[in-house]
Parts: C-alpha cells; sequence; structure tokens
C-alpha cells in the first residue's frame, strides 16, 4: 500500500496546484475570455486529479476499471458500490464530470463565467470531502 500513498499523494500534490492557480485566477478583476478557459482548466485538472485517484484506489483493492463508452460516470458509481465514497459526494462531483465533457469538447471562448460560479465556489470543500472520504476508506 506504501506505493498506492505515495501514488496518491502525488495526485493530490497536482490537484493542490491547480486549486492555487484556480484560486489566483478568480481573484482577478477583469475575467477575458483567457482568465476564463484558464479556470476551465483548472476545473477540469481537478477533476482528472479525482479520476486517477480513484482509479488508483480501484485497482489496488482489486477492483476493474470500467471501460465502456460512459466509463467517467460508471468509475463515479463503482466508486460509490465499493464504499470510496458517498453517494452524496458522486452526486456533486458528477456537475465537475458534466463540466469536464463539456470543457473537452466546447471551444474555450464559449466557457461563460456564470457557468463557472457555482463550481469554482463549491470546489474547496468538495475536494476536502473527497480527501476525507478516500482517507477513511484506506484506513479500513
Amino acid at each position: 500500500m506504501d506505493k498506492l500513498h505515495k501514488q496518491i499523494r502525488a495526485e493530490e500534490e497536482n490537484v493542490e496546484i491547480a486549486l492555487g492557480n484556480l484560486k489566483q485566477t478568480i481573484e482577478r478583476e477583469e475575467k477575458t475570455v483567457i482568465e476564463l478557459a484558464a479556470i476551465g482548466t483548472f476545473l477540469h485538472n481537478i477533476y482528472n486529479g479525482v479520476e486517477n485517484i480513484l482509479k488508483q484506489i480501484i485497482v489496488a483493492n482489486g477492483g476493474e476499471l470500467p471501460m465502456s463508452g460512459t466509463w467517467h460516470k460508471d468509475l463515479l458509481n463503482l466508486s460509490v458500490s465499493m464504499g470510496i465514497i458517498s453517494e452524496e459526494l458522486s452526486d456533486e462531483l458528477y456537475r465537475y464530470l458534466t463540466f469536464r465533457h463539456f470543457f473537452v469538447h466546447a471551444y474555450g471562448f464559449m466557457i461563460e463565467e456564470t457557468q463557472l460560479e457555482d463550481l469554482v465556489n463549491d470546489i474547496p470543500e468538495i475536494w476536502s470531502q473527497f480527501l476525507s472520504e478516500t482517507e477513511n476508506y484506506l484506513k479500513e
């Protein structure tokens, strides 16, 4: 498990950097298309970190990663069924998965500040809850 903890810690550090960059970007007065695209990038990075951690935990515990066309959603469902995260947290993370899908398939100039506000405001608490739930799972 030591290798798993190192991998997870590396992901957590990357997410913390993305959170710091996000904080700096949202503090800017004017949000041009460049700042909005940057905010989208950091939210995307954070969600990718969450998925990477979930994948590492699942594999380390003998689970098989979903391979379907809906594997991102399936990953959240599997994480709930394995008891890694709560259904409540999964529902919150699904908002970021939905944004991730939009972000990957849209153009940066299509991002609107109002679309980002709730995601940006909620991510610190969701990240904290994610850390708490995954740490509790790994202690068992």
